[in-house]
């Protein structure tokens, strides 16, 4: 099974930005919907955003929207997150994963192919 590689995450200043990128490894993924969740130490991986197929269709978590934006280049294959106005509540590991459910979701069962996650750390 193909998986997914996260990168982009890093140390960043309350109120700066980060764009995380999601791309296959290996051979060639297809083009379905992707999303994004995050894990905060102690706490489940919740949902981020969502991203359709064709990228005219997209879905955000309620602490995200306005601040974060998803978006996707098929032709690489990769998708997007760019977060700006970041809090250190955004702090925690950012995951990639493919929707294997029904559009939309925002359930962690629905997704697979996940990656290894980036590190996003927000400083106060």
């Amino acid at each position: 099974q193909v998986q997914l590689v996260e990168s982009g995450g890093g140390l960043v200043q309350a109120g700066g930005s980060l764009r995380l990128s999601c791309a296959p490894s290996g051979r060639t993924f297809g083009t379905y919907a992707r999303g994004w969740f995050r894990q905060a130490p102690g706490k489940e991986r919740e949902f981020v955003a969502t991203i359709s197929a064709g990228g005219g269709n997209t879905y955000y978590t309620a602490s995200a929207q306005g601040r974060f934006t998803i978006s996707r280049d098929n032709a690489k294959s990769t998708v997007y997150l760019q977060m700006n106005s970041l809090k250190p509540e955004d702090t925690g590991v950012y995951y990639c994963a493919r929707l294997y459910g029904n559009w939309p979701s925002t359930t962690y069962s629905d997704f697979g192919s996940w990656g290894q996650g980036t590190q996003v750390t927000v400083s106060s």
